[in-house]
């Protein structure tokens, strides 16, 4: 008389197939575990990435006024003091800024000052090298007395060291004009 066996039980094609599975699958899974550390890099690096995209992406923008005011601080703070010498003085229509636009939102805040921009240009020299470069001295009018700034005139500039074609001939609590 045949036997009649339900599937599952010991001997049928499907436990047999069925365990075959389990132990190659179980095998890798194995593996798989014994490399835990570089799953660990991997998610690690992933999540840095990740990171730097949302940041690239949502940082804020950066302000040009604000910049250059640090940079006149540093160069206030570490400056050397050399001669120098006025060109000439620019005074330059205000124009609004273009707004760039990024993935999510815009990248550059519109100039908000409309005033117009005063350019002063002067050259020095520092070991036989000379310097001719600008200066925006715009919302430092304190600093500045527009009526008695003329082209020849002498005048003090800061300069960093380690960079001398980086310089200042007005900074918010400095002039180098006389």
């Amino acid at each position: 008389m045949p036997v009649c066996r339900r599937s599952g039980e010991a001997g049928s094609p499907f436990r047999t197939e069925l365990m075959h599975n389990f132990g190659v699958r179980g095998q890798a899974l194995r593996e798989m575990l014994a490399e835990w550390k570089l799953f660990l890099a991997l998610g690690g690096g992933s999540v840095v990435a990740i990171a730097l995209l949302v940041y690239a992406f949502l940082r804020p923008a950066n302000d040009p006024e604000e910049a250059e005011r640090k940079r006149r601080l540093h160069l206030n703070h570490i400056g050397r003091i050399a001669e120098g010498q006025v060109v000439e003085l620019v005074e330059q229509p205000a124009t609004k800024a273009e707004e760039k636009k990024g993935l999510l939102k815009a990248r550059a805040r519109p100039m908000l000052d409309l005033r117009p921009r005063h350019l002063v240009s002067y050259s020095y020299s520092i070991s036989g090298v000379t310097y001719h470069t600008a200066q925006d001295v715009t919302g430092l009018e304190s600093q500045v007395r527009f009526d008695r700034l003329v082209a020849g005139q002498q005048a003090s500039v800061k300069y960093d060291p380690s960079n001398p074609s980086d310089s200042i001939l007005v900074a918010d609590d400095w002039s180098g004009l006389r």
